[in-house]
């Protein structure tokens, strides 16, 4: 018997994520770019139908499902040519850490919000000196032993949609005392809260969500805002992590399915001499090529959600690096190809397919490079020895 990919119930989500991305497509996006604003009306409607806490749980607001049926949603956004970038960061990696690691104050504060779109949290985990390296974080928790308060200082880079959000999950170390080592820990940093500066940084990336360098100076944090053990350490960490790569995974699918349509509707349409440039095989070639590489993409982001949501951790980091390679990859090629099938109008405004051969190389770069991701490979599954 023949596993079935997809659930009935997945089919539907689908059908519906894609019917709303039409709703919205690619003008819609293009148009907040150009006035400088993010994609609320989508946000908030993707919200009102339980789009945006799909992940989350029921008794918390959220439809009690889990990575699978976000990244549906994603990549069909993205299909529709307007994803929402912010899908990876709320829900996806602040609401799954809340959901698994908060306190019971912190899921009631938190997730209802998240779940319905009112509320928005960003992801601080870049820092200037510590990019792909988190084991040199510096951003750094001390107790107030007057007062329990923790203090918080340090500076973050490269975090999306702290302009548009409540909050910023903050990745810090606090001191072990008994070893003198820094371990890595989470904070709910509200974005109003003293001693918290952020600084737009000037991206030639064109995108609806702003990038941010963060400044925190012994901002002031209540004992409750410390996101689960203090002990925990990596084990948190990487629950966020994980749903991350899986997400930025479903992103860069749906950014190349929504490029290569484009281009296959403009190879059936195009003609020169007497048939569809589609007819010629140096035109369909690369595309057949294109589609096949983003479905296999998809079938390991598929693998890495299941295992996932299926509480495999270990199994799940895997698949999920690789989905996210994958993809990236697969991304890239679909909007080179789709811009080169076009030609001179690929680089129109009319088309919307320019300005992607920049977008797309954000799922090669971000969150992890695929350098970093071969390495993985390297060292965790073929068990070869690290050069750093």
């Amino acid at each position: 018997m023949t596993p079935q990919i997809e659930t009935d119930e997945h089919k539907a989500l689908r059908a519906a994520a894609a019917t709303l991305g039409a709703k919205y497509g690619r003008t819609y996006l293009t148009r907040t770019i150009a006035e400088g604003r993010p994609p609320t009306e989508l946000w908030q409607e993707a919200g009102k139908l339980g789009y945006l806490g799909v992940n989350l749980p029921e008794e918390h607001g959220g439809g009690g499902g889990g990575i699978t049926e976000l990244s549906i949603v994603l990549e069909e956004l993205g299909a529709a040519g307007s994803p929402l970038l912010m899908l990876v960061v709320s829900p996806a990696i602040c609401g799954t850490v809340i959901a698994r690691f908060g306190t019971d104050h912190q899921k009631r504060t938190w997730l209802p919000g998240l779940a319905d779109g009112s509320l928005l949290m960003a992801f601080g985990i870049t820092e200037p000196d510590a990019g792909s390296n988190s084991h040199r974080i510096t951003t750094t928790a001390r107790r107030d032993p007057a007062s329990g308060d923790w203090l918080l200082t340090g500076r973050k880079v490269f975090i999306s949609g702290v302009d548009i959000a409540d909050a910023v999950l903050i990745v810090g170390r606090t001191e072990d005392a008994r070893t003198g080592r820094l371990k890595p820990c989470l904070f709910i940093v509200p974005t109003d809260a003293e001693g918290f500066q952020k600084r737009p940084i000037d991206m030639e990336l064109n995108a609806a969500e702003k990038q941010f360098e963060l400044t925190l100076d012994d901002v002031r944090l209540p004992a409750d805002a410390l996101v689960g053990d203090e002990d925990a350490g990596l084990l948190q960490l990487f629950a966020g992590l994980n749903p991350e790569r899986i997400m930025t995974a479903a992103f860069a699918i749906g950014m190349g399915r929504h490029a290569l349509s484009k281009a296959i509707e403009y190879a059936r349409d195009r003609t020169v001499w007497k048939t569809p440039i589609g007819a010629h095989q140096a035109i369909a070639h690369p595309l057949a090529q294109a589609h096949i590489d983003l479905e296999l993409a998809r079938l390991m982001m598929q693998k890495a959600a299941h295992l996932y949501d299926a509480g495999d951790d270990a199994g799940a980091g895997e698949a999920a690096n690789m989905a996210k390679y994958a993809a990236g990859e697969a991304c890239v090629r679909a909007v080179d190809q789709a811009v080169h099938t076009l030609g001179g109008n690929g680089l129109t405004r009319e088309f919307g397919l320019a300005s992607l051969i920049t977008a797309a190389r954000v799922a090669r770069i971000a969150p992890v490079s695929r350098e970093m991701i071969l390495n993985y490979v390297s060292h965790q599954t073929l068990g070869l020895p690290k050069s750093y």
